[in-house]
């Protein structure tokens, strides 16, 4: 096995290991050019990746918490000239199809670095390096990397609002009702009734089993309850009547749910 040792290396010996070989980054990277100009300043490596996708990677031989941010600004720049880096570099099958990638090489990623990743939505590849040198060839160095993950973003809570759900309901007559038929469902067992809004509804359950929806409407709404044999019916509410004769309907599915739970 050969002996070697760890060695410093500055931006332009990195930059020059990454372009002989890129593969140390990932396998299937290719090199493509480096320096290559743009109005926000020299982009550090432009490569491609095995599936012909175009990567811009921003170098840093100290850890440096404005990488990330400049190199989304090469990725801007890049995003939105692809096809035109597609053309001028056409002899490296640049697919400008394919959505371009963002590399960030450092010996070492900050904690609020890593915080940051997790909210962007370019996509971004962190890898660490060490520079080597063998003893044996002096002066012979290479780069070996390790991809870092970023944590993942923590998923987003949503809540909906029953109030939110009434006041999609444009019509203050057809809202009022709709309060109204809530409430009135609601008063037949206040102990054991639960109001809460769903994604599109206005879900009514008794003893945690489903009684009857609202879908509230622009204009009007729907009550959407069980009939005798257990399948779901709509029953559109456009007035005080539509809603007098749907009540009933509902009342006997309460029934039917309270007394099988009393056996």
């Amino acid at each position: 096995m050969r002996k070697f040792k760890v060695a410093e290396v500055s931006e332009k010996e990195l930059e020059d290991l990454v372009r002989q070989a890129p593969e140390s980054i990932e396998e299937g990277l290719r090199f493509v050019d480096h320096q290559a100009f743009t109005p926000r300043g020299p982009l550090d490596v432009l490569l491609v990746d095995s599936g012909n996708a175009l990567v811009v990677a921003e170098l840093k031989v100290v850890g440096d918490d404005a990488m990330l941010m400049q190199g989304v600004d090469y990725y801007d720049y890049l995003l939105r000239n692809l096809h035109g880096f597609a053309h001028a570099y056409k002899q490296h099958n640049i697919d400008p199809t394919q959505e371009p990638r963002l590399l960030l090489v450092a010996p070492s990623f900050s904690v609020t670095l890593l915080n940051r990743v997790k909210w962007i939505s370019v996509p971004v590849s962190l890898f660490t390096f060490q520079c080597v040198e063998f003893e044996d060839t002096k002066g012979e160095k290479v780069i070996v990397c390790k991809e870092t993950a970023a944590p993942a973003a923590p998923p987003l809570v949503v809540v909906y609002q029953i109030d939110a759900k009434f006041n999609y309901i444009t019509d203050d007559e057809m809202r009022d009702l709709a309060r109204l038929f809530v409430e009135t469902v609601r008063a037949w067992d206040p102990q054991r009734t639960l109001v809460e809004a769903t994604k599109y509804d206005i879900a009514i359950k008794l003893s945690g089993r489903a009684l009857v929806y609202l879908g509230p409407r622009r204009k009007h709404f729907v009550i959407y309850a069980c009939d005798e044999e257990g399948k779901w019916v709509p029953y559109p509410a456009n007035n005080e009547a539509d809603l007098r004769a749907v009540i009933p309907l509902v009342r006997a599915s309460f029934d039917r749910i309270a007394g099988s739970q009393r056996t």
